[in-house]
């Protein structure tokens, strides 16, 4: 550039830049707005006042066993959904040897009247009970599938495939996992896959926007989950309404599918873990949180303190999660540490748009202030990665191995 077009350059930039800050002096910043306008500062008058009376950080507990016992019954109350046991009567529906493992197809009872189907995936080879990973899949607004989204099949819909990519970098971690060496049980969850809704039995005007679409094309899946989407709200409503909650209904239904994966004589119920993105990431924290049969867990996308989304987080959430008077005694931290010292992964994205970066930072430093406790602060390990919400190649690795060290490596 010539001395003469160097001199105009900078002096174009110089009236540029004058003129964009005299733009913005003369701009008010308009303050941020809460999600609920003028409720909320009555509302995080309440959150902030809540005594978390049965939080491990709030008070002192010299019996850690007691505070434990307690946490969870607490947690069983409040989930208000504690069906009686009922015999599996799995069913193994298909069978497909793939490449080092064979992909079996199972159904099986969760609860009185009620069944889920899951993949069960066993390593090829096995000269005695393996580890085990119980694979929770996501919510990401997909309800068509479940298990089908975290498991490689022969299923090409497009928008499935879209998801996956989006969500997982095209890697789906259960199959990676059995690949490893695990046994891998990846159960559909209430609301999702062949638990979903069956759209011809629910009441007019709401299934309208199906009519006309072929069931099981992609035209028809798109739609459907935005239908399921929609509907949620009357889901939660009619939760509430009947006495229990959504979340507890989710995580009865994910121990008794961790009860299934003990049940098979392929697994050592000594070596079993838990892992999961999202909704998929909420119900490992849980499942942690709430069964000390599971020895070592992966919580991916889902770590926060609840006062953190009270601005304008809790649009961007499913109804899925709500669980009411719970902040009275415990913080989603305080759940997940009731199995401390048991090995815990927390992996956070720091773009993510469903929680603060102050929430998540503020949730690793309770989990780390109960596993001091414990007296095993290197028992939790909390990674940040510079993504939106996901759970990519890179990320699954480092759980994977922080899974081998905790489930293989540790006898």
């Amino acid at each position: 550039m010539s001395a003469h077009r160097w001199i105009v350059f900078l002096a174009c930039f110089t009236l540029f830049i004058q003129a964009a800050l005299e733009t913005s002096a003369g701009q008010e910043i308009e303050p941020m707005k809460s999600d609920v306008g003028s409720c909320y500062p009555f509302l995080k008058s309440l959150a902030d006042h809540s005594p978390l009376s049965l939080s491990l950080l709030t008070r002192p507990w010299g019996d850690l066993e007691k505070w434990r016992t307690e946490g969870r019954a607490r947690m069983f109350e409040l989930l208000e959904y504690n069906p009686p046991p009922v015999p599996f009567e799995a069913v193994v529906l298909e069978s497909r040897q793939k490449d080092g493992y064979t992909r079996q197809l199972v159904r099986y009872a969760v609860a009185p009247g009620r069944w889920t189907e899951a993949f069960l995936l066993i390593p090829d080879g096995l000269k005695g009970p393996a580890p085990a990973v119980i694979a929770l899949h996501d919510h990401g607004g997909y309800y068509y599938y479940g298990k089908e989204k975290i498991t490689e099949t022969e299923i090409s819909t497009p928008s499935l495939q879209e998801h996956i990519a989006e969500s997982y970098q095209g890697q789906c971690f259960a199959d990676q996992l059995v690949r490893r060496g695990y046994v891998v049980l990846v159960p559909d969850c209430f609301y999702f896959g062949s638990q979903r809704l069956a759209p011809d039995e629910v009441a007019a005007p709401f299934p309208d926007s199906l009519k006309g679409l072929t069931p099981g094309e992609d035209a028809f899946i798109r739609e459907f989950n935005a239908f399921a989407s929609r509907h949620e709200s009357l889901m939660a409503k009619t939760f509430f309404m009947s006495g229990t909650t959504w979340p507890g209904v989710m995580f009865q239904d994910d121990r008794a599918s961790l009860s299934y994966l003990l049940s098979r004589s392929e697994v050592d119920p000594e070596r079993v873990g838990c892992m999961g993105l999202s909704i998929g990431g909420f119900r490992s924290a849980h499942l942690f949180g709430l069964d000390s049969r599971i020895k070592a867990g992966v919580v991916a996308g889902w770590m926060t303190t609840y006062a953190d989304l009270l601005f304008d987080h809790l649009r961007n959430h499913t109804w899925m999660l709500y669980i009411p008077r719970q902040y009275a005694f415990l913080d989603l931290p305080d759940v997940v540490g009731l199995n401390a010292p048991q090995p815990l992964l927390v992996v956070n994205c720091s773009k993510d748009q469903l929680f603060t970066l102050d929430g998540m930072r503020a949730a690793e430093k309770k989990i780390q202030g109960i596993y001091t406790h414990f007296g095993a602060p290197d028992r939790f390990r909390c990674n940040f990665y510079d993504v939106p919400h996901c759970l990519n190649q890179q990320m699954q690795q480092d759980a994977f191995e922080w899974l081998d060290t905790n489930l293989k490596n540790s006898r």
